[in-house]
């Protein structure tokens, strides 16, 4: 049954990339004779033509961290197939449509933000609202993401050790490519042979620091890392990086074929599990392997600054969200093939992380990898692309500070629009809450994540109507993760009034408003049928 699975969606979503995310290419006006802002407004920092396998490997390296894995997993309480359903269709109908979206209409606004685009499109107070937004969770996902890579290299430090040599590697690999004109294949092949070298280097020389020192190297490194220019380490890295999950969902796929799990635990459990309801939670739950918020601030981020043309549009926007729902359909059958009871032995001992390094390693010994080895790949693997999304995110809350305070005068030289400031300041709240303690607001983050994405939908959708363009395929998706959002965020706020926990009450509260504040102001515009052409 698990092979059935994992094929059926394999299957489903190559016929929904070149089906569907052709019709929405047509449907859009897709023009790949159309010059990309990484051509008309080149700065050999942030805005950097890449060739579409780089920048295929960047973007879904940065989407991809560890969210498809641990959402499926944990939503599995409520059964295999409701996940499975959403992870399939959500793919294809709203996360995918959602991606692509967001890359198109930043590349068509200058490679700016989706903050920009609402200022466009909607007006100036949603822009502020949205950028606010947007940079509090960013340096709430700074704070999360900086504490596990850390606590990973304190926990096995051999994966401190391979992330400094990686780093360095990309580096060079980034300097080889851009500047020594090697080809990308010849380079990509030693490359990959070198990654390799440093997983080697971790095991026999592995770095032991205390986790405060760890703490300031990485917040260092993320401050570096979202200044430097786009080809020296986050085009290069994020390539390299994608071949290393590459190869862990080929291992899993190809350990499936061979080893053929059974799956344990039932179709659907219940639809209320311990408190948690199936609609709306699973849906903020199964985030990232179905559609994410966090998404739309890559896309509109980093890799619409990178796109080379408009006709490698549909592979990055579209292709990489299907990518990571074959991942998350991965995750969940690591889960699904497990009993209850070893599942939550799993879980207790190591989290979702565990579960997936241990299910997708013993898949892999089915054709010759000790479970040892397979199980550390898997886990290097995950954090590899934790520490991706982390200075990914940096460099956007960067792009999104700067945007917050800049002026219509364009010689405006306001401090908070330099990068320097604006990134010191992104990195110090994000380090400052990760040292306060994310966890106490964490619960909320995957409320705050849907509704990113349901204002993403929302700003295309607007954008694309005052181009005279079809947006039937947005309503249902965008109604949908508006609804699913205020129901998750009313039931939040609920609990946590009851448990006296008045902070989240809060921020849930803050997060409610501003969620029926952007969807009246999207509403007023898509229901203006005199509205004249802009943008």
């Amino acid at each position: 049954m698990a092979l059935i699975l994992i094929l059926v969606a394999i299957v489903a979503f190559i016929i929904a990339y070149v089906t569907y995310g052709s019709w929405l290419a047509k449907e859009w006006g897709i023009d790949i004779s159309r010059k990309t802002p990484a051509h008309t407004m080149t700065d050999g920092v942030d805005y950097v033509p890449a060739k579409a396998p780089v920048l295929l490997g960047h973007h879904f390296a940065s989407i991809a961290g560890a969210g498809p894995i641990v959402g499926p997993i944990a939503a599995s309480m409520f059964g295999w197939l409701p996940v499975f359903l959403w992870i399939v269709i959500g793919s294809i109908f709203v996360g995918g449509v959602h991606d692509y979206s967001s890359l198109f209409s930043s590349i068509r606004h200058e490679g700016k933000s989706i903050g920009h685009v609402i200022e466009k499109n909607i007006g100036m107070s949603g822009k502020k609202l949205f950028d606010l937004f947007a940079w509090l969770t960013l340096a709430l996902v700074i704070a999360a993401f900086a504490n596990i890579v850390v606590n990973t290299f304190v926990a096995v430090p051999a994966v401190g050790t391979t992330s400094i040599l990686f780093i360095i590697l990309a580096v060079g690999f980034g300097y080889a490519t851009n500047r020594l004109n090697v080809p990308l294949g010849i380079a990509t092949v030693v490359g990959v042979l070198l990654v390799i070298a440093c997983i080697w280097l971790g095991l026999i020389f592995p770095i032991v620091l205390p986790f405060n020192v760890w703490y300031l190297i990485i917040l260092a490194y993320i401050y570096i890392a979202s200044v430097a220019p786009v080809y020296i380490l986050l085009q290069p890295r994020d390539y390299l990086n994608s071949f290393l999950l590459y190869a862990m969902i080929i291992g899993a796929v190809l350990g499936l074929i061979l080893y053929r799990p059974d799956i344990q635990l039932p179709a659907v459990t219940a639809f209320n599990v311990n408190g948690s309801y199936l609609f709306p939670i699973l849906f903020v739950t199964v985030a990232c392997g179905a559609i994410s918020g966090f998404h739309s601030l890559i896309s509109s981020g980093t890799s619409s600054k990178q796109l080379n043309s408009e006709a490698d549009a549909k592979l990055i926007g579209y292709g990489s969200m299907l990518i990571e729902g074959v991942l998350a359909v991965i995750a969940l059958i690591t889960a699904a093939y497990l009993g209850a009871d070893k599942l939550a032995e799993l879980t207790k001992a190591g989290g979702p992380n565990n579960v997936f390094s241990s299910g997708v390693g013993t898949f892999m010994e089915s054709f010759g990898i000790p479970l040892a080895v397979g199980k550390s790949f898997v886990a290097l693997s995950i954090s590899a692309f934790a520490l991706t999304s982390l200075d990914s995110g940096t460099r956007i809350g960067r792009f999104i500070f700067q945007e917050f305070f800049e002026r219509e005068v364009k010689a405006d030289t306001s401090v908070l629009t330099n990068k320097h400031v604006a990134t010191f300041i992104t990195v110090a709240a994000g380090g400052l809450l990760g040292v306060a303690g994310w966890q106490k607001v964490w619960p909320v983050f995957g409320s705050a994540n849907q509704l990113l994405a349901a204002i993403a939908l929302m700003s295309a959708a607007v954008w694309l109507k005052h181009q005279g363009k079809n947006i039937k395929m947005f309503t249902i998706p965008m109604i949908f993760m508006f609804t699913v959002t205020m129901l998750a965020l009313v039931i939040l706020v609920r609990n946590n009034f009851i448990a006296a926990n008045y902070p989240l009450v809060i921020i849930g509260s803050a997060l409610l408003v501003l969620a029926l504040i952007l969807a009246k102001q999207a509403f007023d515009q898509l229901t203006d049928k005199t509205k004249d052409k802009v943008a």
